[in-house]
């Protein structure tokens, strides 16, 4: 009695093709069609997306996702304050664009929440900034007076053209290094506390002053980017000749915030040095402490001043 022909393997997938390829990861017979190349041999394709899925996703040097690369953070900072223009330039007209008066698109917007309403007098802080003004009737709401949202709105309002070119200029070059250095999340963290770092500066020295503008924030990235370029070892001549000429011009023209502009500058600094340095062991958990305990003491900063203001 002769024995039995052997069996062919068939493709687990297809059953009706032939085969003698095996998966080199489950051994499971795989045709042509089902074959995906790997480092030893073939792989199925089910194992293939097993291996993506528990595959460790690329990082940057300081922890971050790869996807920073995309720019995508910057890019939509860079909407958001274009948008904010246009909803200015919208209540205000197109001329308020080269203005930079309580009545140009940014003196508008910051008088998101304030009453509207003829002959009303202009108020910041509880203070008269002047007489009642037919026609305007724009109460701007303080900081002391409930509109602690403007530490926040004021970094994406800017007074003219010029002034939101110009940061925005410097959001997209600084902006798109460090994100891909940082990863999305952590840069959109720098950003944001080193922003309100400088408004929550300008807000103590000058509690009156409707502030405006990006450049709390890029003072921030301008710390932030010397930083990153030091732990990396890399040249840093060029960054501190631009931030060089930045503090000049910030002490040397009068409508800028001296105030903001350094505290931007140190926040971001503090946040820059918190995500470079951190130890590799933990490092997200350092990173995320450390930032969140810069954010907690400009919290903390901010409702002593105001529960100061009200108390007295």
């Amino acid at each position: 009695m002769s024995d039995p022909a052997p069996t062919v393997p068939v493709c687990y997938r297809h059953t009706s093709r032939e085969t003698w390829v095996r998966c080199a990861r489950c051994e499971r017979p795989i045709c042509p069609d089902c074959m995906r190349d790997a480092a030893v041999g073939h792989q199925c394709p089910e194992c293939v997306a097993e291996g993506r899925r528990t595959q460790r996703s690329a990082r940057t040097a300081f922890g971050g996702s790869a996807a920073g690369q995309q720019g995508t953070v910057t890019k939509v900072l860079i909407g958001i304050n274009a948008v904010v223009a246009l909803i200015g330039v919208a209540i205000s007209g197109g001329g308020s664009l080269l203005g930079a008066g309580l009545f140009s698109a940014a003196g508008r917007l910051h008088a998101f929440g304030g009453v509207i309403g003829p002959d009303v007098t202009v108020r910041a802080n509880g203070t008269v900034l002047s007489g009642a003004l037919p026609g305007y009737g724009d109460v701007f709401v303080g900081i002391d007076g409930g509109g602690v949202y403007r530490l926040i709105t004021a970094m994406f309002i800017h007074y003219g053209l010029l002034h939101l070119l110009f940061n925005m200029w410097a959001l997209w070059v600084l902006g798109r290094n460090l994100e891909a250095v940082l990863g999305p999340a952590r840069f959109l963290a720098l950003y944001l506390i080193a922003g309100l770092g400088g408004n929550v500066a300008a807000y103590l020295v000058d509690p009156g002053a409707l502030s405006a503008g990006a450049s709390t924030a890029v003072f921030g990235l301008f710390a932030a980017f010397f930083i990153v370029l030091r732990r990396l070892k890399r040249d840093t001549s060029a960054v501190v000749g631009i931030l060089v000429i930045n503090l000049i011009l910030t002490f040397t023209v009068s409508s800028l915030s001296i105030a903001g502009h350094l505290g931007g500058l140190i926040t971001g600094g503090l946040i820059g040095a918190i995500l470079a340095y951190a130890p590799r062991t933990n490092r997200t958990v350092v990173q995320a402490v450390g930032a969140g305990a810069v954010l907690l003491f400009l919290i903390l900063v901010t409702v002593a001043r105001i529960a100061l203001v009200h108390a007295g």
